[in-house]
């Protein structure tokens, strides 16, 4: 059975999208209320009057690509954008000077009104990089909706004409760095660029403009991944695609920091004994005074991060903070760094103490001056820093005490870590909304079995204005949706709490028996159980073929203490699947419609590597799998995820792990989907794997879909090739062990 499509407009009050006013005495939203239908409702925030009024909803409009990319001033109007991807959006103002300014990001399956101007210039990117398009201010409130059916196509910009009136300071050619002057005379900065060691933007100028920082590059290798289209659209012929694409432990880009005297046109000598193998180098920051440039380090293998300073005048390298690892630093998920120049402070995140914290550094003396956060909880997301009243506003995980860890709420405490406080309230996950003045903030709340609050409430002291908006389910109810069910148990250890939830059919019946499949992504670098309101149509499509579908974060995953995520390192065959076992056998024991003599699993990308791993190591327990994508072999797959978790150099782990090297243990079915076209996950990681398990005279099944990029399973076809064979072996078939 099929879900019916829904679903929002049959959710009344689900989400608002708000809009503050200039002044920021006032609040006005736009609500669904049901059938299509929206209400408009403003509230003054001085006496506390609500209006509502019937509204008509805001003009559909696509996005563009095309120019000017720029804004012009006009007058006052808004936009609502859905996010119907499966990425994050960032949504980027363009100012009429052409400077891009991120406005944040809009969740998968999330929506957000922002105020604009007409004639106002905004720039969508998926988070992954790819670009979607453009939206200029409309006369009248626009509705956009970023759905892959409905993005622009992009067009060829090989023949757009430069813009001529912008004309930058500092330029590179022949490798070299070169200034022109307000006269148009240009001259060389730098003479020893070459085609192996070359000049390369950003640069980054002195506040006194006496100084000029910028990266020599040794360039990375050449590892180039080979693709064949068996179905181009354009011709009858295969056509042959490659692309750049490092697999761990290639030779990566290697910057040098070069500082130039700009009025001697010399270079100022930097020793790299303090910088000597970066992964990066990034973060570039001028001190007020122009006497000190700093920039963060990250050693390769990530376990080594510094905060190095560099005196201007005579290239003497110091380090400010030193962040070290045992096993890994979680550089991608929890590297925060907060400037504050007027005080010579510097806020920083980590994870030293075992959670993930925020600590505040003297910059001339390279020493902590106090730890801000403490406890047994961590910080998720800083959201708001008062260098004046030395406030910070941030999301934090595991603060409320009988809640759920993974459970965001909004807190606020002051740089020497007095005043904590809690400002949202509600047992859920918490997303918050400033006002422009940041007097105000709205509250979104929810869980994954309790729908959406939107709570007014002040900034100070988080107390409660009004409540704005609460969505009601029952309309969804009516349609056979079944709330997903919460459930923890005691992981491998038999002390450690392992969250995830269960998903019925829509015709459960509790005399009945039913095998269980799990979802299974066990990426170190998030926890993937959603904590949320939302549909997971997925799930509840998968349960209602006669699954009971679960979902569990397991140890090695990220957002809980150091610990819990170290069993990742140098061991994602782990995956968590000791702790998921012995979740499901928890909730099986006072769930006796759980049958654990069918249980089957999938997962795509690393959740593909981890099916694998499933059947190949825990085949008395997991009897059908469907890997999608997957990368089976840490040495085959993208060079940043696999080092960050594997470590460098390549050692015996990585062969330890992969898959490939233990298909002989496979015992029971399993169903390998890979898109031909994956440029995430190079393909030849999959095709290696049925290579072995060939080899090992294993039976498995290979669905290869033609044209087809990452996430292969997620395609129509794919997604009823993985259904079929779950219900063929679950349902309709054996799933005992060959």
């Amino acid at each position: 059975m099929k879900l019916p499509e829904l679903i929002r407009d049959k959710v009344s009050r689900a989400q608002i999208s708000a809009e503050w006013s200039r002044d920021g005495k006032s609040l006005s939203y736009r609500v669904r209320t049901g059938q299509g239908n929206f209400e408009s409702v403003h509230i003054d925030l001085e006496s506390g009057a609500r209006t509502v009024a019937t509204t008509a909803p805001p003009t559909a409009v696509h996005l563009t690509w095309g120019g000017p990319h720029r804004s012009k001033n006009g007058d006052d109007t808004s936009f609502v954008i859905e996010n119907r991807l499966a990425k994050r959006v960032e949504m980027n103002w363009i100012d009429s000077g052409g400077a891009k300014k991120s406005f944040g990001f809009v969740q998968p399956g999330e929506s957000r009104s922002m105020h604009t101007f007409v004639g106002h210039a905004w720039w969508f990117v998926e988070s992954t990089g790819r670009e979607l398009g453009w939206f200029y201010g409309a006369n009248s409130p626009a509705q956009i909706v970023i759905e892959e059916s409905l993005l622009p196509p992009k067009p060829d910009h090989r023949d757009e004409k430069p813009d001529e009136a912008v004309k930058p300071k500092f330029f590179i050619r022949d490798h070299n760095v070169f200034t022109r002057d307000a006269g148009g005379v240009e001259t060389a900065l730098t003479r020893d660029g070459t085609v192996g060691r070359e000049y390369r933007a950003p640069f980054h100028v002195s506040p006194d403009n006496k100084r000029l920082l910028v990266m020599q590059i040794e360039p990375e290798q050449e590892h180039l991944v080979y693709f064949i289209e068996s179905t181009p659209k354009d011709q009858t012929q295969p056509k042959l695609h490659r692309h750049q694409y490092l697999k761990p432990g290639d030779r990566i880009a290697h910057p040098h920091p070069r500082l130039v005297d700009l009025a001697t046109r010399k270079a100022i000598p930097i020793a790299e004994d303090l910088f000597p193998n970066p992964w990066s180098l990034d973060g570039v920051h001028w001190s007020p005074d122009s006497s000190q440039v700093y920039f963060l380090y990250n050693q390769r293998g990530h376990q080594l991060m510094r905060l190095i300073a560099v005196d201007a005048g005579t290239g003497a390298v110091r380090v400010v903070i030193e962040e070290t690892g045992r096993s890994f630093i979680d550089y991608s998920q929890k590297t925060f760094l907060r400037w504050l120049d007027k005080t010579g402070e510097v806020l920083w995140m980590s994870e030293r103490d075992g959670w993930n914290h925020l600590w505040l550094y003297d910059t001339a003396k390279g020493a902590v001056k106090n730890q801000i956060t403490k406890g047994g909880w961590l910080v998720r997301k800083v959201e708001r820093v008062d260098e004046a009243a030395r406030q910070i506003w941030f999301l934090a995980g595991g603060v409320v005490a009988g809640q759920d860890p993974y459970q965001e709420h909004f807190c606020r405490v002051n740089f020497d870590g007095s005043g904590f406080a809690v400002l949202t309230d509600g047992d859920g996950t918490h997303g918050i909304e400033f006002s422009p003045d940041q007097r105000f903030f709205i509250d979104q709340w929810s869980r994954v079995d309790a729908p959406p609050v939107h709570d007014l409430r002040r900034s100070d002291d988080g107390k409660l204005v009004a409540r704005l908006e609460k969505a009601v389910e029952s309309d969804l109810l009516a349609t056979g949706w079944t709330v997903p069910e919460r459930f923890s148990a005691k992981g491998r250890d038999g002390k450690t709490d392992i969250f995830g939830v269960i998903y019925k059919p829509s015709n459960f019946d509790a005399a009945k028996q039913y095998p269980v499949v799990e979802e299974i992504y066990a990426g170190p670098h998030g926890a993937f159980v959603p904590k949320s309101w939302g549909l997971q149509q997925r799930q509840h499509q998968m349960a209602e073929l006669g699954f009971i579908v679960v979902q569990i974060d397991g140890m090695g995953t990220n957002w809980r203490n150091r610990a819990f995520h170290d069993v990742c390192w140098k061991n994602l065959k782990d995956a968590g699947l000791p702790d998921r076992i012995a979740w499901i056998k928890a909730a099986a024991k006072t769930r006796p419609w759980m049958d654990l003599s069918r249980v089957g699993i999938y997962g795509g990308s690393a959740g593909g590597q981890n099916v694998g791993a499933a059947l190949l190591h825990h085949g008395d327990f997991y009897k059908v799998g469907v890997a999608d994508c997957g990368c089976h072999d840490n040495r085959m797959d993208k060079i940043w995820w696999n080092e960050a978790w594997m470590g460098w150099p390549v050692g015996p782990e990585y062969a330890d792990n992969s898959n490939v090297t233990h298909a002989q243990k496979l015992t029971g079915r399993l169903m390998l989907i890979v898109g031909e076209m994956d440029t995430n996950v190079d393909p030849a990681s999959t095709m290696q794997l049925a290579a072995a398990l060939t080899k090992a005279k294993r039976d498995y099944e290979l669905v290869i879909v033609p044209g087809t990029g990452h996430g292969a399973a997620e395609t129509p076809f794919g997604f009823q090739k993985r259904m079929d064979f779950l219900e063929r072996w679950l349902l309709s078939g054996s799933a005992g062990v060959k």
